[in-house]
């Protein structure tokens, strides 16, 4: 009680957070220890379900996963809580920041969570639920034709392949790549088991994991990110000292560099896991190639140990790096032909560049991702990559909707990695344009001066209308 106590006069909001795990597990041993099982959805067994609550931990939402769970709504969830990471995970519905709605409900009500728009329709009159109905009956018009789509090649009209991979961080995303069609796992967030963990996984664990995922993947290619803490990601068993900015902070590739321990465990645990196979890495927040270098002789080491007693190692490793800071730009040619491959974040980068904090919801709405100047520094990157051949990806929120990657389609990139969600739309997309043309449409727009007042995605709208490219 004292603990929790002082968790409560914390005015850090990420330890308040954590206040939440510790609860989560005082409140499932009380259960255990009354006699009432696991789950808050005793009795309701075969029915569909809402849970609407005022927090919970991942641990306890994972014991909803053999339920006919719909939905979740939390009172003080936010985007970096456990739950809600999990959640988005297993494909549910999750809505924070409902304050209040705890005494607002009672079991049994009519409930309607629309996670799209970030919406809670309590006790809803028949004309919502007439309205919700028909979305859901379009949704799933829309859901049958992209599957249909999955075993079709990402062809555009013209002839040019896309690749189109997806992005991951819990085994339960995994049967997603198959339902998906997606041609691998352009992004493996391992950082996602570190946050729904109590204590810091052992080496063991991990290598359990990415031994899940590569034989999950079936052959597919798999890229896993070193751990990317730090910012707002915060693992409450790791101690931090306070920022004042925590996103130009101690995160990511520097914390591992600070901690090379934390690194060298994983590097093993990754090598160990791939063994006979290939292996993909890629480095987050790099802002140095000394970095880079950095972490290849850490690696190099973690492979001689390994040899020298006995293990099996990949057969082919590739390094590489997600590109997110604005110095990397300053470094492209050298870049290129020092690493196997390039991630562009597109979110952290465009943050950066923009100078815009983007969970900043005064700011929403003020900067757009396909403005000139983020575009052209888009197109630098790709001929940077098109020098050098190196492996090009665009990793982040624009490669997942349609219209933002048409634009990136006609700067050069080539493989995009997205949500599973976002791949039937994408695909579709890819599938019904002639990229030449949106590329004479589009390139000489990118060099207009001021004077040009028709923005960017103005003129990608009028393209798609024009020549009847699917936008669903």
């Amino acid at each position: 009680s004292d603990n929790r106590a002082r968790m409560m006069r914390s005015t850090d909001p990420y330890l308040r957070e954590r206040l939440h795990d510790f609860d989560d597990l005082a409140y499932r041993l009380l259960r255990q220890l009354m006699g009432r099982g696991h789950s808050l959805l005793d009795g309701f067994e075969g029915q569909d379900a809402i849970l609407v609550a005022h927090n919970m931990g991942a641990a306890e939402l994972l014991d909803y996963r053999g339920a006919s769970l719909r939905g979740l709504v939390l009172e003080e969830g936010t985007p970096t809580s456990h739950a809600v990471i999990v959640a988005k995970a297993l494909g549910i519905p999750v809505i924070g920041q409902a304050t209040g709605i705890n005494s607002l409900i009672a079991n049994g009500d009519d409930i309607i969570v629309d996670g799209d728009e970030g919406q809670v329709q309590l006790r809803p009159q028949p004309d919502v639920q007439d309205a919700y109905a028909a979305k859901l009956k379009f949704q799933a018009k829309r859901q049958a034709r992209y599957r249909e789509l999955r075993n079709e090649p990402a062809v555009t009209v013209d002839g040019t392949p896309i690749r189109m991979n997806m992005n991951a961080g819990l085994i339960f995303d995994l049967p997603q790549l198959e339902e998906s069609g997606a041609d691998g796992i352009g992004l493996f967030r391992t950082e996602v088991q570190f946050m729904v963990s109590s204590t810091l996984p052992r080496q063991e664990r991990q290598q359990k994991l990415y031994r899940e995922v590569l034989k999950a993947a079936n052959g597919k290619p798999v890229t896993f990110r070193t751990l990317d803490v730090g910012g707002d990601k915060i693992l409450p068993y790791m101690r931090a000292a306070h920022e004042e900015n925590p996103a130009l902070g101690m995160r990511a590739v520097r914390i591992a560099l600070e901690r090379p321990g934390l690194m060298k465990a994983q590097l093993r645990a990754l090598l160990r896991a791939a063994a006979g196979q290939e292996l993909r890495i890629m480095l987050p927040m790099i802002t140095l190639l000394s970095e880079v270098e950095s972490v290849r002789r850490i690696l190099d080491d973690e492979v001689r140990h390994l040899t020298t007693h006995g293990h099996k190692v990949p057969n082919i490793i590739r390094l590489g790096i997600m590109l997110e800071v604005p110095s990397m730009l300053w470094q492209l040619d050298d870049l290129m032909a020092n690493v196997d491959f390039v991630s562009v974040g597109s979110n952290d980068l465009f943050q950066f560049i923009m100078a815009v904090d983007r969970q900043n919801t005064q700011l929403a709405g003020h900067f757009d991702e396909l403005s000139r100047p983020f575009l052209r520094v888009l197109r630098r990157i790709a001929e940077a990559a098109g020098r050098h051949d190196t492996e090009l990806t665009l990793c982040g929120e624009m490669a997942g909707r349609p219209l933002s990657a048409m634009a990136l389609l006609a700067l050069g990139y080539r493989s995009l990695s997205m949500s599973s969600a976002s791949i039937g739309p994408v695909k579709a997309m890819v599938m019904s344009l002639d990229l030449p043309k949106l590329e004479d449409k589009l390139l000489p727009a990118l060099d207009a001066g001021h004077l040009d007042t028709l923005t960017i995605r103005e003129l990608l709208s009028d393209f798609t209308a024009e020549h009847g490219v699917s936008l669903d």
